[in-house]
């Protein structure tokens, strides 16, 4: 690897002065750091000796990540603030009036150090955490805050880039070039640039706290996963429980400490299965109370004191930045644009999913009577009769289903639908760092065998992980001059752990989340931009569910599912009654789903359209307004508030709703495909890589769905895939 690759993408001929003194400027701060902070790194490890500092000898460059340590973390984060205030000093000293390249893309170019060591740090902090990590996060979590203000309210920077935001009609720019400076001006302005000083400081006061809060409230939220588990002795108590799940909850039970029994957890491989199939009663309440009262005022780890602060100062931001409220202040750089297009997309669903759960309720209250059962329909009771009218109707037994679905199984599967429709492979990476045992690595090819990327596979969960799926990146795509920089792109699950044997089997649920992060990751890999700040899931966040999304849809096409789903044991296909009865039962229990994910989505904006901060406690408030919506009582929202990560931990506050919208969006595509009579029909394909996942934040995603489909999306293909129907059409 080249000794500049760490650098890679600068244009080192306009960067030479930067450059000079930004390295300059890291050798000084990380000896001072020797000094002044003794507990942050060893004092007799030489500066050089931090791989974080260091230009990666690894191939493709990937994170050294066998050779980095906690104590690297800090010193690294810190000399890459040092770096970029350098780098922006640089752009500000210019005496040349500014343009494009010595502002725009100088500023673009800027931030690279930190950037690197904090993707790799939080990315971490998310999939590989201890409490030291943890610690070092709240640590830095103020510096690194007041490190962005210190740049979006950069007075002297801001006008170079109004300078040439101004002129820019009389530059003659590229789309993307116009692109990345519309992005940038908009930024600064998002981020307070126009305020007085007095709001200035306030701002900065508020996205500090704002910080730290987020992370305090994701750290609660594994911390009380993690905490509880169910240990049963008396296995006449687990009555229900299948085979292969039962010998999981014994090895789970050992691995902790225990002779005997069976351990259950919080984790969704453990609890799910065990909401669907414990006979016993009193036991799904224990898990459902365990699982749905995490993080409640009186326990352990309580988010209530962080969400009431979080609405409020959440409000008072978008207030001083002049907006009604957090939500008009998010969807401003949304595809759906205001609160109200939000809005009339979820009235005009809401009412038809509720019905449609309120007959499934009805059916599994019937169900409960014909079992001689005397008790209303609860919330901890659904999953588990659902799952009996299931094997009733369709005469499906969710053993049988699994034993098709092993992870490498459904692995290979996606690597094959992505050869057949955009021409990758995937080879796997034997000697390359990894920073846990469980991932895997692999090189992604071309159909031309040119290399596309490298994709880390990290799927089985473990204390050490927060929940849930999601994609990241530990180097975005970008163009240099040399050409196309390749991504490093990671895939995240929580799937049950291998056997003794190597064996993991997945739910179908699991399977579809497997391929829907890997759209995702196919969004990142197959980016072909200039700026990385457009490239891949830099998106709007109601757009970039869409490659991921629409990816689930061949997961389930019967024709794809006969190439992938093979027995464990003997090898054979899935069969054609099996793969028949699991697409009859496509739109089963759609109701329930729809309306715990609608009711999320609905308290995510009764939080975010207040003007000020919450008089009641965030338990009642969600109590209130999912009474105000007619949410029945044996639902829930998917996301309870206080371990709702997506808008108090995660990136998606006001957003939560993204996931319907790019429904409206992925459901349209995947008609175009099965209108062509060919699921991988080779031009569709063509134009969706060219148009979707290449393009990233490039254009106005509107225009670029357009471009693939030739029109705007039409809802049909949503109602006809989830079994509902409205009297309106709804798009986007």
């Amino acid at each position: 690897m080249p000794a500049d690759a760490y650098f890679r993408g600068f244009n080192f001929e306009r960067m030479k002065p930067r450059l000079c003194s930004a390295l300059l400027l890291i050798a000084l701060s990380t000896a001072c750091t020797r000094i002044d902070e003794p507990s942050a790194i060893d004092p007799d490890m030489p500066p050089t000796t931090n791989p974080l500092l260091s230009a990666s000898s690894e191939a493709f460059g990937l994170p050294p990540f066998e050779r980095i340590e906690l104590k690297h973390f800090k010193p690294a984060i810190e000399t890459g603030i040092i770096s970029q205030v350098a780098e922006i000093d640089a752009i500000i000293s210019l005496e040349a009036e500014p343009d494009f390249n010595n502002t725009i893309a100088a500023f673009e170019d800027s931030g690279r150090l930190l950037e690197q060591v904090s993707t790799i740090f939080y990315n971490l902090n998310s999939a590989n955490t201890n409490d030291e990590l943890q610690a070092i996060a709240r640590e830095l979590s103020p510096s690194l805050s007041e490190h962005r203000d210190n740049i979006y309210l950069n007075a002297a920077l801001f006008q170079r880039v109004k300078a040439v935001w101004d002129k820019r009609e009389l530059m003659n720019l590229s789309a993307e070039d116009y692109r990345l400076l519309e992005k940038q001006y908009k930024r600064f302005v998002r981020n307070g640039a126009l305020l007085n000083d007095a709001d200035q400081s306030r701002f900065r006061e508020i996205n500090s706290r704002l910080s730290l809060l987020s992370l305090e409230f994701g750290q609660n939220m594994l911390a009380a996963t993690n905490a509880y588990t169910l240990h049963v002795l008396d296995e006449d108590k687990l009555s229900g429980l299948s085979k292969g799940f039962m010998e999981s909850a014994a090895r789970k039970a050992k691995e902790e400490g225990h002779e005997e029994g069976w351990l259950f957890t919080l984790h969704s491989p453990s609890l799910m299965p065990f909401l669907e199939q414990a006979d016993n009663r009193d036991l799904r309440l224990q898990m459902w109370t365990a699982y749905s009262e995490r993080c409640t005022e009186g326990t352990p780890h309580s988010n209530e004191e962080i969400i009431v602060e979080m609405v409020a100062l959440r409000a008072e931001r978008a207030s001083l930045l002049g907006y009604p409220n957090h939500a008009a202040y998010v969807l401003e750089e949304s595809m759906a644009s205001d609160v109200e297009g939000v809005d009339k997309l979820l009235d005009q669903l809401w009412e038809p999913a509720l019905a449609a759960a309120q007959r499934e309720a009805d059916d599994l209250q019937e169900l409960i009577r014909e079992a001689g059962e005397d008790f209303d329909l609860q919330p901890w009771d659904w999953r588990y009769y659902q799952s009996k009218l299931r094997s009733q109707r369709f005469d499906l037994d969710p053993e049988e289903v699994k034993s098709y679905f092993s992870a490498e199984g459904v692995k290979r599967g996606i690597f094959e639908v992505c050869k057949r429709l955009f021409g990758l492979s995937f080879e796997r990476l034997e000697e390359v760092p990894l920073y846990h045992p469980n991932v895997m690595a692999y090189e992604v090819l071309d159909a031309d065998s040119s290399h596309v990327g490298v994709l880390y596979i990290d799927l089985y969960t473990r204390n050490s992980k927060r929940g849930g799926a999601w994609m990241t990146s530990y180097r975005k795509q970008e163009s240099n001059e040399e050409g196309r920089v390749a991504p490093h792109i990671s895939i995240v699950c929580n799937f049950s752990p291998p056997d003794e044997n190597g064996l993991s089997l997945l739910t179908f649920d699991e399977v579809t989340t497997f391929f829907h992060e890997f759209g995702h990751a196919l969004h990142g890999l197959l980016s072909d931009v200039n700026y990385r700040s457009l490239a891949g899931t830099s998106v709007p966040r109601d757009f970039v569910e869409l490659p991921s999304q629409v990816l689930e849809n061949w997961a389930s096409a019967p024709e794809v599912m006969k190439l992938y789903a093979l027995h464990h044991e003997s090898g054979e296909p899935i069969p054609a009654e099996l793969v028949q009865k699991l697409e009859e039962s496509g739109t089963f229990g759609e109701g329930f789903g729809t309306v715990e994910y609608l009711a999320s989505t609905l308290l995510d904006m009764a939080y975010h359209t207040r003007d000020g901060g919450l008089d009641e406690s965030p338990v009642a408030f969600e109590k209130r307004v999912m009474e105000e919506a007619g949410l029945m009582s044996s639902i829930i929202p998917r996301h309870r508030s206080t371990y709702f990560a997506h808008v108090f931990s995660g990136g998606y506050s006001s957003g939560y709703y993204s996931y319907i919208w790019s429904a409206v969006l992925d459901s349209d595509a995947f008609e175009a495909f099965r209108e062509s009579g060919d699921l991988f029909n080779p031009e569709l394909a063509d134009k969706f890589r060219t148009h979707i996942l290449s393009t990233g934040g490039t254009a106005e995603p509107m225009e670029l769905y357009k471009a693939f489909r030739g029109a705007e999306p039409s809802i049909e293909p949503l109602l006809r895939k989830r079994g509902l129907s409205t009297e309106a059409p709804i798009a986007p």
